[in-house]
């Protein structure tokens, strides 16, 4: 069984509860309900716009079809109350198409005027990104020149250098020629230079008689040149 004051607790809290609700439907009349919902973005005003644009053409369509169908019975009709009641109803549709191309001019300044605010972001962007990969690049290059020291290059450089000056060197004193020693008697190697050339010219006098390029492998004379005839080869040729 509940007691008496536990329930005096319980409609003092309901009480407060409902005054609170009060108090904050009261703020929201006041300064607005906090929204939700996501915010537009240019992309979808754009579309909704175009959308829009759409529509009044559909509409100035059908104005135009029934324009042309009051003009076709004006040209057809005598003057009369017949075709100035004609005639007001095309007035009235005219304003009516003057109205809208007026709203799809406006329209269309809008979607302009958003296109070219979405292309500015959308070159923002670019560029931000473009600037992000540079900064990126630039501390990447910083880091990898960083670990290079310019010292040891030159020094290995140097070193370099003073290898190939080394390897020149050797390859000179391998391939340089060697001088005929002291102890040797140019006069005597002038002595026998002389004595083998006279030793060729008597060995090619004794070859004279035929040409050197009459002369076979061996020495002798070819084997194309005739050799003495026989006797009895001659008597048997005769007989």
């Amino acid at each position: 069984m509940t007691s008496p004051d536990a329930k005096i607790d319980l409609s003092v809290s309901e009480v407060d509860g409902a005054n609170h609700c009060n108090v904050v439907i009261t703020m929201n009349r006041l300064f607005g309900a906090k929204n939700t919902a996501p915010k537009p973005t240019l992309g979808g005003a754009i579309q909704n716009v175009d959308t829009h644009i759409e529509s009044i053409d559909v509409k100035l369509a059908k104005l135009n079809a029934e324009l042309t169908g009051y003009q076709q019975k004006l040209a057809k009709m005598r003057d009369g109350p017949g075709k100035t009641a004609i005639k007001q109803k095309a007035l009235k549709v005219l304003q009516r198409r003057k109205m809208y191309e007026g709203q799809r001019d406006q329209l269309q300044q809008q979607s302009w005027n958003m296109e070219q605010a979405s292309m500015m972001q959308d070159n923002l962007k670019n560029v931000m990104t473009t600037v992000d990969a540079m900064k990126t690049t630039n501390k990447s290059l910083k880091q990898q020149y960083g670990k290079i020291n310019i010292d040891q290059i030159e020094k290995m450089q140097d070193e370099m250098a003073d290898l190939m000056d080394i390897g020149n060197d050797i390859q000179e004193s391998i391939s340089r020629s060697y001088d005929i020693p002291d102890d040797v008697d140019e006069a005597e190697l002038d002595a026998e230079l002389e004595a083998l050339g006279e030793e060729a010219e008597l060995e090619g006098f004794g070859s004279e008689a035929l040409p050197s390029f009459m002369m076979d492998e061996v020495g002798g004379p070819p084997e194309f040149v005739d050799e003495p005839v026989e006797e009895g080869k001659v008597k048997e040729a005769a007989g």
